[in-house]
């Protein structure tokens, strides 16, 4: 963000500096006329639109798709929890602490690497647990229940990891980026000399509007970093639940991981 905001301001300044002493090399030194108020419109409006177009479809594609998934994440999850409470009670406790637990590695240790668009491998040790734990469930009406739920889950995960990564192209940000410069510049060197107050500040308006409508992509296309970001509220509800059920059925039993997910010592 702070390289947009950077190289916009530099920009102008550029068209500015453009205009006082390479505008008077290429027209009259007197001249007073330039690129009218109402003319400035025309661009402002195009690009704007043009801009706001790369948001809505950015919203709508990776920020919705990383929310979709992780709530179906969640939903997963806590079918998973349920669908156990019909297997016998060694099972039940082992699959029901495994999704506590993996729902606290997601929260607390997976969520703040997709800042960076990455992911962790704390979630994988309770979800090859929780699998290791469905052997003894072969044959019985409960097993493809737990491994329909699981799969599920699995999905939805690998979605919202995918969802994490940048969906624009570095080529073409930067190709947003070149064409605020160059519009910004342009729009400076074409502003009057003399007379233009009402001018200067449309520019300094649409230099302001076209950085933050870059810098809401920008920040849009990281759904889990930024100001507008999806918060690991689904996760912890079903962290919450699936935890009331194991102390519920087993409630002298510790659970094998710590608050932050992590496996505790033997």
């Amino acid at each position: 963000m702070a390289l947009i905001i950077v190289v916009a301001v530099l920009a102008l300044l550029a068209g500015l500096a453009a205009n006082r002493w390479l505008r008077p090399r290429l027209v009259n030194a007197d001249d007073d006329e330039g690129m009218a108020v109402k003319d400035l419109v025309g661009p402002l409006l195009t690009m704007t639109v043009l801009l706001l177009s790369f948001v809505l479809v950015t919203a709508n594609g990776s920020y919705g798709k990383a929310e979709v998934a992780s709530r179906g994440e969640a939903r997963a999850l806590d079918q998973m929890v349920e669908s156990a409470e019909y297997a016998p009670a060694a099972q039940r406790a082992r699959i029901q602490a495994d999704a506590v637990c993996y729902a606290r590695a997601v929260r607390t240790q997976e969520w703040p690497a997709m800042s960076d668009g990455k992911g962790s491998t704390a979630p994988s040790v309770w979800s090859t647990d929780v699998r290791a734990a469905f052997r003894p469930l072969v044959g019985t009406p409960v097993f493809g229940m737990v491994v329909a739920a699981d799969n599920k889950r699995s999905d939805e995960r690998e979605e919202r990891l995918t969802q994490a990564t940048a969906s624009i192209p570095t080529a073409v940000f930067w190709f947003l980026l070149s064409t605020l410069v160059i519009t910004v510049a342009a729009l400076g060197i074409c502003l009057p000399r003399r007379n233009n107050r009402g001018q200067l500040i449309t520019l300094v308006v649409i230099t302001a509007l076209l950085t933050t409508a870059l810098v809401i992509i920008k920040d849009v296309d990281r759904p889990f970093g930024g100001i507008v970001d999806v918060e690991p509220t689904a996760i912890a509800d079903t962290e919450r639940q699936a935890y009331r059920d194991f102390t519920a059925h087993h409630p002298a039993a510790e659970l094998p991981c710590d608050a932050n997910g992590i496996r505790r010592a033997a």
